[in-house]
């Protein structure tokens, strides 16, 4: 199973002191956490894509080609590439640009983005997101998998005898999963092509996890692609580890309490309780965790939030390292202890899919039209 961690990229103020890190002092904490993610053994490090502050992840293949350099196993991906204001074109170019560079350790997430103004930005229209990601996926698949691509569709101009430059390394286009957190179009559209789903929970009740990964599965199967639980699932979730409960609680409830995604909201016990987020100590992300698996079943990827809310890079990089070794070993053993043999304990690498060209991963449209949904 992989596990690691994904960041968002917030310019936050530290509540406890003031003080607020500049764009490139959190551009060059990111890269150290993702430096820190390999040293510490974790499997993944993603990041997010943003175009409004206060983020500063707008660029993620410049940023990923960068760690790329000074990495050599870590898996790198986006935990969101916004497949309705991008240009399925320039996404085509740039990941494939990007996969040559870090030898195919490469994959993404493909979501429709929470912030409505970026839509206008890009000249897209925020009511037509959901049509946007269908349409721009699909031209997407094709300009990888086709080595000359005619094309005509709603939201931009045609394509005439267009390549896509350059070409899949190895003639395998990155691996793909499709990232939501509350549309059941993109968990079927994740289903029809046999591609990842990723659930990123941190804002969502347990009940409503379980509900969109469950209907993702059924459709999985229903498509052809295997067994329901055999789908490629993945989840996100957020953590702050410490010796103690107390001392976790004690030191992280400032910046929950602050956080401009969750703060001035429920109180830290009441969100822990309702949310994926736990605080405590090393046992009980371990269990907490777990748990996960009982709600959705075996799955591919945990990705952890780490580095929010205005934490201290000092803070970030100790939860790096708690995570990768005391807490992600125990979670690989217990995870692998109760995965049945049929089900797959990795998302599809650029290795795997190699020796799998026979895959629906290599396919334009591997479902049978009339059963899209």
């Amino acid at each position: 199973m992989q596990f690691g961690i994904f960041t968002i990229g917030d310019v936050t103020k530290d509540p406890t002191n003031g003080t607020s890190p500049t764009e490139a002092q959190r551009i060059k904490n990111m890269t150290e956490l993702a430096l820190k993610a390999e040293e510490a053994g974790l499997d993944v490090f993603a990041t997010g894509e943003h175009h409004n502050p206060p983020f500063v992840p707008s660029s993620p293949t410049t940023h990923l080609a960068f760690i790329a350099a000074q990495t050599k196993n870590i898996q790198l991906s986006t935990s969101t590439t916004l497949i309705t204001t991008n240009d399925p074109v320039k996404i085509a170019e740039d990941y494939v640009f990007l996969q040559h560079l870090a030898g195919g350790r490469v994959d993404l997430m493909m979501g429709r983005g929470n912030t409505g103004p970026v839509y206008p930005w890009f000249g897209k229209d925020i009511r037509q997101g959901i049509p946007l990601a269908v349409e721009n996926y699909h031209l997407l698949r094709r300009l990888w998998r086709e080595p000359v691509v005619n094309w005509q569709g709603k939201f931009r101009t045609p394509l005439h005898s267009y390549v896509s430059t350059p070409a899949p390394l190895d003639g395998v286009p990155p691996f793909v999963w499709h990232g939501s957190i509350r549309s059941p179009q993109i968990a079927e559209q994740a289903a029809y092509y046999g591609d990842g789903f990723f659930h990123n929970n941190i804002f969502w009740n347990k009940e409503h996890t379980a509900k969109m990964v469950a209907m993702y599965r059924r459709r999985y199967e229903k498509y052809g692609h295997g067994r329901a639980d055999q789908a490629i699932v993945g989840l996100g979730g957020q953590v702050f580890i410490a010796d103690t409960e107390q001392e976790a609680k004690d030191t992280f409830r400032p910046y929950f309490d602050n956080a401009p995604v969750y703060g001035h909201g429920p109180s830290l016990e009441d969100y822990t309780a309702q949310t994926p987020l736990t605080v405590g100590t090393v046992e009980q992300v371990i269990d907490r965790t777990m748990q996960f698996a009982d709600w959705v079943g075996d799955y591919q990827r945990q990705l952890f939030l780490v580095d929010h809310a205005g934490l201290p890079q000092e803070l970030a990089l100790k939860q790096v390292e708690i995570l990768g070794t005391e807490v992600v070993p125990e979670l690989r053993r217990r995870m692998e202890a109760r995965r049945p043999d049929h089900v797959p304990s990795d998302p599809p690498t650029h290795g795997w899919l190699q020796d799998h060209r026979d895959a629906p991963h290599f396919q334009v449209a591997p479902a049978k039209e009339e059963n899209h949904a």
